[in-house]
């Protein structure tokens, strides 16, 4: 099991605040999010649920630096990125957020390790220290046996085991997670939710996970539902 730090930060990992994004359909303005404010503690796993097309993924877009909102505040780890360039937030986002997307979305001419190792690389993280914690991260995971493997060696459940050791590689505050068991079947999606749990509290590092499987939200300290672009009321 990872090491537990000695303190949790009293600064919110993430804080929506009013975050709206509108889109333009010719003449009209579609709204994808509606005045969103949302705050999650620096240890806490929030389970954001609603139907298809209500907002879960650009309001976890939006928290992760991937979506510039189109009103509002947006800070993570007591950073506003609101105002930040391109070039600056793809810097933020390589050292503070972890991504886990539905698609898994590892490369597939890279071993396990590597999938990890080049999320380090890319930050100028690389080198024999680099492979050291891609390979402790593994075999927290379970992985140790497949380090060497490439993607289409593994299970499904074994790829998303990759995904989420890839997104704790540089230790971020943030874990964002975009429906993580919705290609799995009920079995292995509660193993992979159980693994995700263990793994974030372990580190006491925050998450978001988007899905529509309500029976998933057992795993997260709290819930919070979306519909029509709207965070509904706790």
């Amino acid at each position: 099991m990872p090491s537990s730090p000695t303190h949790v930060s009293p600064t919110p990992a993430v804080q929506l605040e009013s975050v709206r994004k509108v889109y333009q359909s010719g003449d009209d303005e579609v709204v994808a999010l509606g005045h969103a404010s949302l705050t999650v503690a620096s240890d806490e796993i929030v389970a954001l649920v609603g139907p298809s097309g209500s907002g879960k993924t650009t309001l976890l877009s939006i928290a992760g630096g991937l979506l510039r909102a189109s009103d509002g505040t947006v800070l993570v780890g007591g950073e506003d990125i609101t105002t930040y360039d391109q070039k600056q937030l793809t810097k933020f986002r390589g050292n503070n957020v972890g991504f886990v997307f539905q698609a898994v979305n590892l490369v597939p001419f890279l071993t396990a390790t590597e999938n990890l190792t080049v999320v380090a690389e890319m930050n100028g993280r690389g080198g024999s220290a680099a492979k050291q914690r891609a390979h402790a991260l593994l075999e927290q995971l379970g992985l140790g046996h497949r380090k060497r493997n490439l993607p289409d060696q593994l299970s499904g459940g074994e790829r998303q085991r990759v995904a989420i050791g890839r997104a704790l590689m540089n230790e971020p505050g943030l874990v964002l997670f975009d429906e993580p068991t919705s290609a799995l079947d009920s079995k292995l999606g509660v193993q992979v939710m159980e693994l995700i749990r263990s793994e974030i509290k372990g580190r006491q590092t925050a998450a978001i996970i988007v899905t529509h499987d309500t029976r998933m939200t057992e795993f997260a300290d709290r819930t919070v539902e979306i519909a029509d672009g709207e965070l509904l009321p706790t």
